[in-house]
């Protein structure tokens, strides 16, 4: 029997297992502080979560965020708390190998070791654990010179201060050479876009119309040259437009960012794009209509594989604007909870050929919008919150269905699910949800967390109701999971550690 408790606006609400509530805060996480919980309580209920569960299944959920939800900050932070809670068997050292992919997380991870163990001052980095060492070790195997350097930052630990407390044993000759050039400093500056927009930037000139030109010409070069990445592209919308780069370097760059390749290969989240957009949108540039378009694109091109469901089915999709969905990710962040819901509920949109889409807070309000403009629909909906107040009343999305009678195979909430009811009725969603399985028996209704609080407005996977967690494109790959008799739990269970 599932226990039953209260959410955060008091209303009664499910308990979820173990399992689903580590899976549910992890893939929620940004460690800033958020409506309901601040991002140290998070680290707290999560290391409390870790002793509840398998600690296989920690790994491996640790593995699902790092390479499918392409996630970086938590899958270290799961690795050190696992190693505070496990001993033996090597499982931690295999992970840590396994979650660092960049050569900068090998020092994060260790800063957050020393943070997780109380570590400071000279004591910050002693007596590591073997299996994090082992981890560590083998991680330093994975990079070359060029990686080494781009992160070889001047922070509180470095590249060198790892390197002697983890001993990494050379795999030949050539990496041991590049061992003693971390340890003296002497790695060779890579060429980054960093570094060259640094130097120039360092330089000087006779007038600033002698600037602008030498700025152009550099970014003309990073373009051309291919030297840009995806997401430095993505980040730098606005300083290319406004350098004026010619329109040779320009159409290249709408190019590589709606290639369907670089937009695969780059894994982005959802909001990286919408943060882009919204960069642009008083930009003084003529041209900047052009990059728009080339952004709506890529998100198209990133929701070409979205699988789970067939275009015909019916749906209703259908965003929490309460107050709580209001709060930005991060600190220095733009993008709040209730954007992310947005860019994921219209990638989904973009997909359906039967789709009702809307809104709720006090009321709940069907807003049609065009299925192909993933980023302006989101911006449509953003410009719009206000007209349906900021409570969480989403029984009222049921409520709708059940009294115009609608038959839908697949309701879609995208919520922090601190779901309530203000309007001094007994009606809930669970108990709404009950009536409309009367009446469309075969329908299924999922939650889409997008907050990780660990309480559910409804008994999970009763009566066809689901939960998925997480902020990247990849949830959907759950839906297609749970059309095969399977769920989140199960693809990170069938991960090989």
């Amino acid at each position: 029997m599932v226990k039953q408790v209260f959410n955060f606006e008091g209303t009664p609400a499910f308990e979820l297992t173990p399992e689903m509530e580590l899976y549910s805060a992890v893939l929620t996480s940004s460690l800033s502080n958020q409506f309901y919980e601040s991002g140290t309580d998070r680290i707290e209920r999560i290391r409390s979560m870790i002793q509840k569960n398998n600690p296989l299944f920690v790994a491996k959920l640790a593995i699902y965020a790092r390479e499918k939800m392409h996630l970086r900050s938590m899958p270290l932070i799961l690795a050190v708390e696992l190693s505070r809670q496990h001993k033996g068997d090597g499982l931690v050292g295999c992970l840590v190998n396994r979650v660092i992919q960049r050569a900068d997380e090998i020092t994060e991870l260790l800063a957050y070791y020393s943070l997780a163990n109380s570590r400071t001052e000279l004591k910050k980095l002693n007596k590591l654990s073997k299996q994090v060492q082992k981890g560590l070790s083998a991680a330093f195997n994975k990079f070359d010179e060029y990686q080494f350097a781009k992160y070889n930052r001047d922070a509180n630990i470095k590249l060198k201060d790892a390197l002697f407390l983890v001993h990494p044993k050379a795999k030949d000759q050539g990496q041991q050479v590049l061992f003693d050039k971390i340890v003296r400093d002497e790695l060779a500056t890579p060429f980054t876009w960093e570094t060259a927009l640094s130097q120039l930037g360092q330089a000087k000139f006779d007038s600033a119309e002698l600037k602008r030109e030498a700025f152009k010409q550099q970014w003309e070069q990073l373009i051309l040259s291919e030297k840009l990445g995806y997401m430095a592209t993505l980040r730098n919308l606005r300083n290319i437009l406004e350098a004026e780069v010619s329109p040779e370097a320009l159409r290249k760059v709408c190019s590589y960012l709606s290639d369907s390749k670089a937009v695969a290969k780059s894994r982005q989240l959802p909001f990286r794009y919408l943060a882009a957009y919204r960069e642009l949108k008083d930009v003084s540039e003529g041209r900047s209509g052009k990059v728009l378009e080339a952004l709506e694109e890529a998100v198209l091109q990133s929701a070409q594989n979205l699988a789970g469901f067939d275009e015909d089915i019916r749906l209703v999709i259908a965003c929490d604007v309460s107050g709580s969905m209001q709060k930005a990710i991060s600190p220095k962040s733009k993008i709040q909870f209730y954007d992310i819901g947005l860019m994921l509920a219209m990638i989904l949109r973009s997909k359906s050929d039967n789709a009702i889409t809307g809104m709720f807070g006090n009321i709940w309000k069907v807003i049609n919008v065009p299925g192909k403009q993933i980023l302006s629909n989101v911006q449509e909906f953003h410009k719009r919150e206000g007209e349906v107040g900021y409570s969480t009343n989403g029984y009222m999305v049921i409520k709708d269905l059940l009294q115009k009678r609608i038959v839908i195979d697949k309701v879609m909430l995208f919520s922090d699910c601190q779901l309530w009811n203000n309007q001094g009725t007994d009606e809930t969603i669970d108990s709404l949800w009950k009536q409309y399985k009367k009446l469309a028996p075969n329908a299924k209704l999922y939650l889409f967390d997008l907050a990780g609080l660990g309480k559910s407005p409804l008994e999970i996977q009763k009566n066809d109701v689901y939960l998925i967690a997480g902020w990247s494109d990849r949830i959907f790959d759950v839906l297609e999971a749970l059309e095969h008799n399977s769920t989140a739990l199960d693809l990170i269970s069938q991960i090989n550690k």
